[in-house]
């Protein structure tokens, strides 16, 4: 498997966990912007870039922390690991 449809995968997997927990999503499929997948519940927003196997580097987690959003909206990496059920999970402060 390539690391594109890897990558693919690993977003859907990311959208379906947040889908069980309450959230509506939407992927931004192919945007090669700073999120992947961008989740609204009756009570929260977050966003989300999904990485499999490694954490961002440190230029880019520092662009993930810089980037606007409204008070309130939770900023999240989702890290995948090989044969992993559910991702570990970064809080963006």
């Amino acid at each position: 498997m390539n690391a594109k449809r890897k990558g693919t995968r690993n977003e859907h997997r990311s959208i379906r966990v947040l889908e069980a927990s309450g959230y509506a999503c939407t992927r931004a499929a192919a945007s090669l912007g700073e999120w992947d997948v961008i989740g609204i519940s009756p009570t929260d927003v977050v966003l989300v870039q999904c990485k499999t196997r490694d954490w961002p580097g440190s230029a880019e987690m520092e662009r993930l922390r810089l980037f606007p959003a409204p008070a309130g909206v939770r900023k999240l990496v989702h890290r995948w690991r090989h044969r992993q059920r559910t991702p570990d999970v970064k809080v963006i402060t």
